[in-house]
């Protein structure tokens, strides 16, 4: 009769098998598909930090450039300003994005172009 009774507890038991079953499958379904969505969104991140590093790096060129052919042409208030821009890009961490003066270099990078910009 103890055969009977196994053969029972297993059919009661069978809404809570399938449910961890399923709880395993969609864990690692959902561990597959974090890891690439979060790769798909690092790639996007770097390449539009890229993006707009090399930007300010043509910035200050074209901007070194011009003050080379004719310093009068800019203040020396503003020349000061490319030259910290270019040494705040030099500084960049690129090989560390996880160093935490990233952001803190972005925002002032992005605020040396306005005052370039606006001079």
């Amino acid at each position: 009769m103890e055969s009977v009774e196994d053969i029972f507890e297993s059919s009661l038991n069978l809404e809570e098998t399938h449910f961890n079953e399923g709880y395993k499958e969609g864990y690692q379904h959902g561990l597959a598909t974090g890891k690439e969505e979060a790769r798909q969104v690092g790639l996007k991140t770097g390449f539009e930090v890229g993006e707009e590093l090399g930007f300010y790096r043509g910035c200050v060129d074209v901007w070194n450039a011009a003050i080379r052919v004719d310093p009068s042409r800019f203040s020396t208030r503003i020349q000061k300003s490319v030259k910290e821009m270019g040494g705040l890009i030099e500084k960049y961490p690129l090989s560390e994005p996880e160093d935490e003066s990233v952001e803190e270099i972005m925002g002032s990078l992005r605020l040396k172009f306005r005052v370039i910009r606006a001079g």
